[in-house]
């Protein structure tokens, strides 16, 4: 199979939202295809259909076309099933797919978007809010927008600067980028149409990285940073001016003030009135919408709540509304028509803003509306999506935080033994990691199947001593976490009392579920039954999938692969060797007669700044790309393995007495230490390989924002010249120790020993 590169022309559109600025981003742009056995040629559907570039309205998203040819919204189709009626690539010929095209994005953080393609379009989103428009059938670009971020924004982004997607409406392509300006961009040229900023000016850490929803007339987006000290809400705006509509805050404030809305004087009697209001109360929206058109109802997930334990966040109790829930709003007012709470009064980060599936189920003979919804907390839940009422909520992970839901009263049925670490530390599974979190899973409405990418880990959770501390504008949770298959290294570290109280718990002695597993699922959503399940490489390893009416479930890997099995049997039936770690929801399309599979590869998202060796990003890099599969094509370019690191080089005079490297360490763990891992090959930089020069200008950086256009924020704000003094001396301490270990291991001398000054 012949090869070609295809660099774009130099007319390509290229259009930003507040003046061409790329800079901040970590790589130049590359935009570079390979096409394999593609005859290429412009995107002519539009011009042969008579309609707009970019043309999807509720007629086109609620016919045929939606899941077959064209995939027009993120899931695929209006009830966002990740599902395709598409079967030319099928289990008979699957062996024969190859690669089509590759784009290369020219970033190296978090990829998660899946696209979207209409008449011969694609359009998806990637690093920070950029858009990305190809042709479908070769790869070529034909516009790029680059968001100019506000980067300082940076700080409030808890888990990498992804974004999961664009909407497509009208002739308009929607993105919010990371620092929550809202965009409606022209579906042929890529300019900005409007834009909207959707933060509130409150001084609290936010940032954007989901796909924005449209309902009715509106679209909607909402914003994370419930780990910080945001106080959640989703906010509308006129299709086609970008004129303010409503905003919907999903927990109540201060209650000395006066309420937005309604709602909130409701949520306000399920929180006690000496709540924590200083930390924001959390419930963030981050992803999770979805919209019935015949209803006319927009659902919304809402976020974990801020600081985790309750006896802290709200100390009379409560189920704290809104956290954990599923909304149901009107899109024409703003106000809500019902909410079902899946997790109330959430102390373990069970976030209800996982995908949301619409369709419709057979249940005691009765043809019902239904929201599918599997959550972090390890339940599936199947709610009438006209009233809320609970159906089904079977188990589809190991779970002890609760025994069950209980169908009549729609409430779980807690386990304190497990689960309340209010007095001590508990192994809580699921993890915070959740169950299942914002990879897709994908309903085969024909086999009646949710494919589920399942995560089954615990958390070790305990509230740390001392009095909590409002910090703002940095984490909030107050509360202690770690994952259980890093349980053992973490262990020895803590005080002698309370490895005796985590060593006395029942699930500590259970070894073989402290290691944690990843896999995907099939399982009947109403009886929870699991018809099959594959295994991940590892714990850490689950990527959104796609199903398809050929018989097919397609699923990357964090190591570097394209997996297709059987959707009937879980049959592994072909695996391509990408290079590349894959999280992504793959997505498939026809054009001109040739079925296309289509998924964008990087490592990023939480726990994006810890790399896992055996992860295609820790062996070969993390360049972003799109790749596109077809029948007959070729192999995947396959990148070279990165070089051995260099040597840590030989650390400065240590100035710091204990004390001052202790409360660098502190300072560094409560402030650094999310993005900075200090890991070999981690995507932000290992401090402990920092330079004199780096050394020198560590302040500049810090406190001034040197490297604020690079992502690196400044902390003038929350650290002072004494706390960078501080961090200093514990970087330099343990860049001695890594510095020692390295020569040690290399039986090499030390150039010279550790120096006090």
């Amino acid at each position: 199979m012949t090869q070609t590169t295809v660099m774009p022309a130099p007319g390509l559109a290229r259009t930003s939202g507040r003046g061409l600025s790329a800079s901040w981003m970590l790589l130049a742009l590359a935009s570079l295809v390979v096409a394999s056995g593609c005859t290429g040629g412009s995107p002519s559907e539009s011009a042969r259909s008579g309609r707009a570039p970019g043309w999807i309205d509720r007629e086109r998203l609620y016919s045929s076309e939606a899941g077959e040819d064209w995939w027009l919204t993120v899931g695929g189709d209006a009830g966002g099933t990740h599902y395709s009626r598409l079967k030319d690539i099928n289990r008979e010929n699957v062996a024969r797919l190859g690669l089509a095209w590759q784009f290369e994005t020219g970033t190296i953080r978090g990829l998660e978007a899946t696209p979207i393609v209409v008449d011969g379009v694609m359009y998806t989103s990637g690093v920070a809010g950029r858009v990305y428009a190809l042709d479908a059938a070769t790869g070529k670009p034909i516009w790029i927008f680059e968001p100019e971020v506000d980067m300082q924004v940076n700080r409030g982004a808890c888990c990498d600067m992804v974004n999961r997607g664009v909407a497509v409406w009208e002739g308009l392509v929607y993105v919010a980028a990371l620092d929550g300006v809202l965009y409606a961009l022209d579906a042929a040229t890529g300019k900005v149409v409007w834009k909207a900023s959707t933060f509130i000016d409150d001084g609290r850490a936010r940032a954007s990285t989901g796909a924005p929803q449209i309902a009715g007339d509106v679209v909607v987006i909402g914003h994370g940073g419930a780990e910080y000290d945001a106080r959640g809400y989703i906010s509308a705006y006129d299709l086609k001016t970008g004129e303010f509509r409503w905003r919907f805050f999903t927990v109540p404030g201060d209650p000395s003030r006066p309420y937005e809305h309604p709602e909130l004087e409701e949520a306000a009697k399920t929180w006690d009135p000496k709540s924590r209001w200083d930390m924001g109360g959390g419930g963030t929206v981050w992803d999770a919408m979805a919209y019935d058109a015949e209803l006319n109802l927009l659902y919304v997930g809402t976020g974990n709540s801020t600081p985790y334990p309750r006896a802290i966040r709200s100390p009379g109790g409560g189920d704290n509304l809104y956290v954990c829930s599923i909304l149901a709003i009107d899109p024409r007012t703003g106000r809500l028509v019902w909410h079902y709470q899946e997790t109330p009064g959430d102390q373990w980060d069970f976030t209800a803003t996982q995908p949301i599936i619409l369709t419709d189920l057979e249940i005691e003979g009765r043809k019902r509306r239904v929201l599918l919804h599997a959550p972090k907390n390890g339940f599936l839940y199947v709610l009438d999506r006209a009233t809320g009422e609970l159906l089904a909520a079977p188990k589809f992970a190991y779970t002890n935080w609760a025994t069950h839901v209980d169908l009549k009263t729609g409430r779980p049925v807690e386990n304190p033994e497990a689960a309340d670490y209010s007095r001590g530390p508990k192994i809580v599974y699921p993890a915070t990691a959740g169950a299942h979190n914002w990879h897709k899973m994908a309903w085969d409405p024909e086999l009646r199947l949710l494919f589920i990418p399942t995560q089954e880990m615990g958390n070790l959770i305990f509230i740390p001593p001392g009095e909590p501390e409002y910090r703002p504008g940095r984490i909030n949770a107050n509360a202690a976490l770690v994952f259980t298959p890093q349980l053992e290294f973490v262990l020895p570290t803590l005080p002698p009392p309370m490895q005796e109280q985590i060593r006395a718990l029942p699930e500590y002695r259970n070894k073989e579920r402290l290691r944690g597993r990843s896999f995907l699922q099939a399982i009947d959503p109403l009886t929870g039954e699991r018809r099959w399940s594959v295994d991940s490489a590892g714990w850490w390893d689950r990527a959104g999938v796609l199903v398809t009416a050929g018989g097919l479930v397609f699923q990357g890997s964090a190591t570097g692969t394209f997996n297709v099995y059987d959707s009937s049997t879980g049959e592994l039936l072909k695996t391509i060797e990408v290079g590349t770690s894959i999280l992504a929801a793959p997505m498939t399309y026809r054009v001109d007669g040739v079925q296309y599979v289509a998924v964008m590869a990087a490592w990023g998202g939480g726990g994006w700044s810890f790399p896992q060796p055996e992860s295609a990003q820790y062996r070969f890099g993390n360049a972003g790309r799109i790749l596109a599969f077809r029948l007959d094509g070729g192999p995947v370019p396959q990148r070279e393995p990165l070089p051995e690191p260099p040597p840590i080089p030989e650390p400065p005079p240590q100035f710091g007495d204990a004390a001052t490297i202790a409360r660098g360490e502190a300072l560094f763990s409560q402030t650094c230490s999310l993005c900075h891992s200090n890991q070999t090959r981690s995507l932000a930089p290992d401090l402990r390989r920092m330079t004199p020069a780096v050394y020198e200008a560590f302040d500049s950086i810090v406190l001034e924002g040197l490297l604020l256009p690079n992502g690196m924020p400044r902390w003038d704000d929350v650290l002072t010249p004494e706390d960078t003094r501080a961090i200093r001396a514990y970087l330099i301490d343990q860049q001695a120790k890594a510095y020692a270990a390295e020569r040690a291991a290399l039986d090499v001398p030390p150039a010279s020993a550790p120096r006090q000054h």
